[in-house]
């Protein structure tokens, strides 16, 4: 295989010309949901299609991750512009703005894991979260490497199992790259930084009982403002988005993996109106729940 890129949650950039606005994409320049457990595609398969720029952008579900195998060019993350090389890997966290300037011929491979993916994947007690969050350019391994080769290997065929060795795969590729930005870090962490890590942790806790930024803030001793300013460091966003977007994502894993009906999806995410839980669903994600399980099954068939 020549290329390699991993991208958990992928996009499109441009350096060179200050867009009006930063878009939010889910794959970049497509709208529609995340059809798959994972995307995986090379980087010239996208790339040449806008002239190997893939201009500044965002995703608002989606981690992404690229290893160059072949290349290289420059990667805007959160303003910064850092220079790509074979075999680093570039790690954009959910919402985190971002844009590739490749150099015509690079090769490698993308892959896109969503967060609800992630959320299976990640245990708060186990500090990957934290570390993942931190947009940064630093060096693949070869186990990085094999592995990635292993999700491409499995995502192109169609085998029994094949969602649960993905959900697998992936779990392992986000330890290693985690591993491998702990490294590059030392391993250091701040204040800010724990004060983020004990925030997921409370979310993870506490999102079904719907509590608010103050509710959050109140348990880590600090005032809502200091936390906004704490996530917003950590991951470009407010605690509020990021509380919204936890809910909608166990809403998403509800519609996708059981068969329960959306009132009663509603109700168990605290939800005391059924169609208020559906308007805040769209708005969110572009689609209702009943359209986006219909798109589902529309993919399965």
């Amino acid at each position: 295989m020549e290329g390699f890129a991993i991208v958990l949650y992928y996009s499109n950039m441009k350096t060179t010309a200050p867009a009006p606005a930063i878009r939010v994409y889910n794959l970049f320049g497509e709208a529609g949901d995340l059809p798959d457990v994972v995307h995986c595609e090379t980087i010239a398969s996208r790339s040449v299609l806008h002239d190997w720029t893939l201009a500044v952008h965002r995703h608002a579900r989606l981690h992404q991750v690229l290893l160059i195998e072949r290349g290289g060019g420059e990667a805007t993350l959160e303003g910064r512009v850092v220079p790509l090389k074979p075999m680093q890997i570039v790690n954009v966290p959910v919402g985190h703005v971002h844009g590739f300037r490749f150099i015509p011929g690079t090769q490698g491979w993308v892959l896109t894991i969503a967060a609800e993916i992630m959320d299976e994947a990640l245990l708060a007690a186990e500090g990957l979260r934290g570390v993942l969050s931190r947009s940064a350019v630093v060096r693949g391994t070869p186990q990085i490497r094999a592995t990635m080769k292993q999700i491409f290997a499995e995502h192109a065929a169609r085998d029994f199992g094949r969602a649960h060795v993905l959900r697998a795969l992936s779990a392992a590729m986000v330890g290693l790259v985690a591993r491998a930005l702990a490294g590059e870090s030392g391993g250091g962490s701040n204040a800010e930084t724990d004060l983020f890590r004990r925030f997921e942790a409370l979310l993870e806790q506490h999102h079904l009982e719907r509590w608010t930024v103050a509710d959050y803030a109140k348990s880590l001793a600090i005032t809502p403002t200091h936390l906004n300013r704490v996530t917003r460091a950590a991951t470009g966003d407010t605690a509020s988005h990021l509380i919204l977007n936890r809910l909608i994502r166990e809403a998403r894993r509800n519609l996708v993996y059981t068969n329960l009906p959306v009132s009663t999806i509603a109700y168990a995410l605290g939800f005391e109106d059924p169609a208020y839980f559906s308007r805040i669903y769209a708005a969110a994600t572009g689609l209702s729940p009943r359209a986006f399980r219909a798109q589902l099954h529309g993919d399965e068939g």
